[in-house]
């Protein structure tokens, strides 16, 4: 059972830590889930830990927006696997329950199609059926047999893989049978559509690979493992949003003696070149760190391009600069409205005429579009604080192309903005241009100025099976033995379990490093 230290005994367990730990200073550079993940396990493990973000306060993109009495989180809404974070509490023999609270979602997305047809996908089991049923009645025992298949890709894919390092190419060889049997080699969509016949129910259970940034046309399968993890463990919400479970995740930091410095921009990682080891970050006004570990956190391609004092090359084992593949770019619409929608759900996907088409121009031609496809957040539909009495508080996020476009947002972007308001007010919020108040946007632009994203990529680079596992930015330099990654870029991937889960990877192999260093 999780227990909560008195202050005597968390006074002796820090003591003990630092001993321990033999002070060995880690850094962490970036503040977001990847990061704190693992700050926190790097304190567990006895080090003197310091979390350095450049912006004003923690938490990466999961930011907090404030607006005239409305409140956004500004990034990650949906939690998928909320033992990861629990996992976080107990090394330091807490329970999560004591700084936040998680609510399970009854209605996990709702889809409305163009021609106003609705699927409402729910954690019920029996439910989910009738919904299909509605739909095509053979279907419901295709989605079974997907969800079974889900299930053994689970077991592979995120219970056996997860959370283990790739630094050979032989134990991806050693998996190809396994994958091969797995049928990974097909993308989302065509494994989806090998169990389901319907097309409105293709594009509602492939749409996982949206979520962390892939194209479901393009993304291998794998990634249908998400529908058995959504059935294990269901979709929830922290109250008081995303920004809760940062501020709950800061405090115990905090209680745990791990510094936390913000609005420190780092301009470059130092290197010595004679022991080819990391040994101080640099901010941009020249104050200096020292570090004995250095774990970043934030999108590898940018850092190997432009923070390391000796240039750094990014692995062999991943594909030219030239060739590698980003995720697609996010335009987030943040609003208010003056009067309540009660109808609409916490989370709904709303999909426009084009679907494989639409995803082609935003994925392989880099085009925007006149017509586009929504996930529309409305947190006030579980927690009322979100928005001033009887209003509510919006988030939609637009799936576009990133920066390799071209795209001139400080044009296009007003223009997206008044086609998407007008959308939702002739459809699911009625007289939107009338009640919409307190709104801004987010573009490709800004994920690249304030998140230093590669292409103001959204979730980094795209997750192909080409750029997975070992193919993917290593959790640990193959040069320099002291220099750690977690976050997107690196394995498993991203969306928040993917995040969280890298900092257990790249715990396993700062515990090899150490060790190696001792003998």
């Amino acid at each position: 059972m999780n227990r909560k230290f008195s202050t005597i005994d968390n006074n002796l367990y820090q003591k003990n830590m630092t001993s321990s730990g033999k002070n060995k200073q880690v850094v962490v550079v970036g503040a977001g889930f990847g990061g704190i993940a693992a700050a926190l396990r790097a304190r567990a493990n006895g080090y003197d830990v310091t979390l350095l973000d450049r912006l004003s306060q923690i938490g990466g993109r999961a930011q907090t927006f404030r607006r005239d009495g409305f409140k956004h989180d500004a990034g990650p809404t949906v939690i998928t696997a909320p033992f990861l974070f629990e996992e976080l509490f107990t090394l330091f023999g807490k329970n999560a329950n004591d700084y936040y609270t998680a609510v399970a979602l009854d209605t996990w997305y709702e889809f409305i199609f163009e021609d106003n047809k609705k699927f409402c996908y729910t954690g019920d089991i029996e439910h989910t059926y009738e919904e299909i049923r509605k739909f095509d009645e053979e279907d419901v025992a295709g989605y079974q047999n997907l969800l079974k298949a889900s299930e053994k890709i689970f077991e592979v894919g995120f219970t056996q893989l997860a959370a283990k390092p790739f630094t050979s190419f032989f134990q991806m060889i050693k998996l190809i049978p396994k994958l091969i049997k797995l049928r990974s080699y097909k993308t989302v969509y065509q494994l989806v559509s090998s169990y389901i016949k319907n097309p409105y129910l293709r594009k509602v259970f492939s749409m996982h690979p949206l979520l962390v940034g892939g194209n479901p046309y393009s993304t291998t399968s794998i990634y249908t493992l998400i529908h058995y993890l959504e059935r294990k463990w269901g979709i929830h919400f922290i109250m008081g949003g995303t920004s809760a479970l940062v501020s709950s995740l800061e405090t115990l930091m905090v209680e745990e003696g791990i510094k936390i410095q913000t609005d420190f921009d780092v301009a470059s990682i130092n290197i010595d070149q004679r022991t080819k080891r990391v040994t101080e970050v640099i901010d941009v006004d020249g104050n200096k760190i020292k570090a004995d570990l250095v774990i970043y956190n934030g999108d590898p391609s940018y850092a190997y391009q432009n923070l390391f004092s000796q240039k750094l090359k990014k692995p062999l084992s991943m594909k030219p600069a030239s060739l590698t593949q980003y995720s697609m770019g996010l335009f987030v619409l943040y609003f208010g409205t003056t009067r309540k929608y009660e109808e609409v759900a916490h989370h709904t996907i709303w999909l426009g005429k084009r679907h494989k088409e639409l995803l082609r121009d935003i994925f392989e031609n880099k085009k925007l579009t006149e017509d586009f496809s929504l996930y529309i957040h409305r947190p006030t539909a579980t927690d009322p604080s979100f928005a001033p009495d009887n209003c509510d508080s919006f988030y939609v996020l637009c799936p576009v192309p990133n920066l390799q476009s071209g795209t001139d947002w400080s044009i296009e972007g007003p223009k997206l903005q008044k086609r998407i308001v007008s959308a939702l007010s002739d459809s699911m919020l009625p007289q939107l241009e009338q009640h919409i108040v307190a709104d801004f946007w987010m573009s490709p632009e800004d994920f690249l100025t304030e998140y230093k994203s590669v292409w103001g990529a959204g979730f980094s680079i795209a997750p192909l099976f080409s750029q997975s596992a070992y193919f993917r930015f290593k959790n640990q330099d193959p040069k320099i033995k002291n220099l750690f990654f977690v976050g997107a870029g690196v394995h498993p991937g991203a969306g928040l379990p993917g995040v969280v889960s890298s900092a257990k990877v790249t715990e396993t192999l700062i515990k090899r490093y150490m060790k190696s260093t001792q003998t």
